[in-house]
């Protein structure tokens, strides 16, 4: 694991600056540490000699204006760091998370696909909010360990050269202490980082399937199976903790053993004579300060650990291959598909685990209302996925719209499952804070939809029943297609949990966008959305596909 990611550096100017202003701060600090352990041994003995001579000499006062000053100085410098540290970690956070929604997006949904989204959240959220510690604490000390450690041994090398000596041979100890116990440590945070994100996996299993858990009694289960996972975690958090207080006290115990060794010199010499007290004693304040950068650093490193898991996994996913996520095929056929007016799928092969779905040969104008019939579980909502270019497929798809532009910004979409966010239903159908108005009314006219556009609802559509949280997501599909002017748009189940009233305001509005002169592909079983096909796709149980055109009654 690395101490500092260069990655990081080259993606962050913040960091950049934060490290710069750090190594500044960390300058100051030092000169600071060597001016109080200069005014502290001119004190010391300047004291003496007024016990002695029964008189105050006048250097006394400046030794202690000095004294004063760098005891000043070195706090001022701390808080600078501290203050530096919060706003770094805060915009550092913020340009990482922004930086990788942005990749996400260039990516594709089919990059997105082939992750775990709760893993992908958790590092996002609470993984980056451990740079808090990497930033405020871990590279402030490494900054000031790799400035403060050599100018130290030079001061103490002026003071006592051998002094100096000894500390510069036991000085490698700790860092030897360190790649020993950061070994030890590396798997161990590894495995702590993935228990975190199967953690999050599984609340969110959990979370999504509660409806079906609870129809099945099978509600209760769960608790205990989250529990089961809180409690690995637990054990893996106290474990990491024990790790690091013993290798705390291991880089402790060298540090004092190493001092001593000063110390023992000192008395020593100090006793012969060969030594100054002066000298003695700005030595024996400065020693234990030529450790401490290097074992606090040490100790900060394990403290950090989260966040150097996290800032690695997310610059990991930045450095992610883009061609992982591209189809079977190996073809592009998005961005550097010509500019086309029809939908043309050609060998369309979807590949599942238990059915083979497929191959589908579709041709489909402008204006064209394409229906994806069939049985639940036989493989809709597959193609549906292929053909968003967000599930892996063997064949051809060229999406109608203009070249040089993606498969999403050609392509409006209404999952069976409205996603809705806190927000009014206004923000769910827009997906902007500043909705038109108009717009929006006219969309959830359309939908068959009556509520107040303002009206405030909850994560995942709470305060709305089924039926109108489906609606919002039809209104939704509406509202983008009009107005970014989408020539395809796909919905999935649009009407499974309407009556027949609101599904006949769906199909009405199916058929104006239709009109419109955009190709419509619905997955459904409704009759009533059936009987709409241009174009009827029967997908069997078996995967097995029929295509039948003109068949609209």
């Amino acid at each position: 694991m690395k101490p500092l990611d260069p990655r990081l550096l080259r993606l962050s100017r913040t960091a950049r600056g934060f490290i710069v202003a750090a190594a500044g701060t960390g300058v100051l600090r030092t000169v600071a540490t060597i001016a109080i352990a200069w005014g502290i041994a001119a004190a010391v003995t300047l004291g003496i000699d007024a016990v002695q001579d029964g008189r105050v000499p006048g250097t006394f006062g400046q030794a202690l204006a000095v004294l004063g000053g760098a005891f000043v100085l070195r706090a001022v410098a701390a808080w600078a760091t501290d203050d530096l540290a919060a706003r770094a970690a805060a915009k550092v956070k913020s340009e990482m998370r922004t930086t990788v929604l942005a990749r996400a997006a260039e990516r594709g949904p089919s990059w997105l696909a082939g992750r775990s989204s709760a893993g992908f959240a958790t590092t996002l959220g609470p993984g980056l909010d451990a740079l808090d510690a990497y930033f405020g604490r871990y590279l402030p000390q490494l900054a000031l360990t790799a400035i403060a450690t050599p100018l130290l041994l030079v001061a103490i090398g002026l003071g006592d050269l051998t002094s100096g000596l000894i500390i510069l041979f036991a000085l490698p100890v700790i860092p030897v202490f360190m790649i020993l116990i950061g070994l030890a440590t590396q798997s161990l945070q590894r495995k702590q980082s993935d228990a975190l994100a199967k953690l999050g996996g599984a609340f969110l299993e959990a979370v999504e399937g509660l409806a079906t858990l609870k129809v099945f009694g099978r509600a209760r289960r769960q608790v205990g199976r989250i529990g089961a996972v809180t409690d690995e975690y637990r054990r893996g958090t106290l474990g990491v903790l024990r790790l690091s207080f013993v290798s705390g006290f291991a880089l402790e115990l060298a540090a004092s053993l190493s001092v001593a060794l000063v110390a023992v010199s000192i008395g020593i010499r100090l006793v012969d004579g060969s030594l100054g007290l002066g000298a003695a004693m700005f030595v024996l304040v400065l020693a234990p300060e030529a450790f401490a950068p290097v074992r606090q650093v040490g100790a900060d490193f394990h403290a950090a650990q989260d966040g150097v898991e996290a800032s690695a996994a997310v610059l990991d996913v930045l450095d992610d291959d883009d061609t992982q996520s591209a189809p079977r095929d190996g073809a592009d056929h998005t961005a550097t598909a010509p500019a086309a007016t029809a939908l043309a799928v050609l060998g369309l092969t979807v590949r599942r685990p238990d059915v083979v779905i497929g191959p589908l040969d579709l041709h489909a104008d402008a204006g064209t209302v394409v229906v994806l019939a069939g049985p639940s579980g036989s493989g809709k909502s597959s193609v549906i996925a292929a053909l968003r270019g967000v599930l892996p497929h063997d064949g051809t798809v060229v999406v109608p719209g203009a070249a040089g532009t993606t498969t999403a910004q050609r392509t409006t979409w209404a999952d069976q499952r409205p996603r809705l966010v806190r927000g009014t239903v206004a923000e769910n159908v827009a997906l902007s804070a500043t909705p038109d108005a108009v717009d929006v009314r006219t969309a959830l006219r359309d939908a068959g939809l009556g509520v107040d556009p303002g009206l405030p609802i909850g994560a995942g559509g709470s305060g709305l029943s089924g039926g109108q949280a489906q609606r919002v997501a039809v209104a939704r599909a509406l509202y983008r297609a009009r107005r970014v002017g989408t020539p395809l748009v796909l919905l999935d189940e649009p009407t499974s949990a309407l009556d027949a009233e609101a599904e006949a305001h769906v199909v009405a509005a199916i058929r104006g966008l239709a009109a419109d002169g955009t190709v419509v592909v619905v997955a459904s079983h409704r009759p009533a959305v059936v009987a709409l096909a241009d174009v009827r796709v029967d997908i069997g149980t078996g995967g097995s596909v029929t295509v039948r055109t003109g068949v609209r009654a």
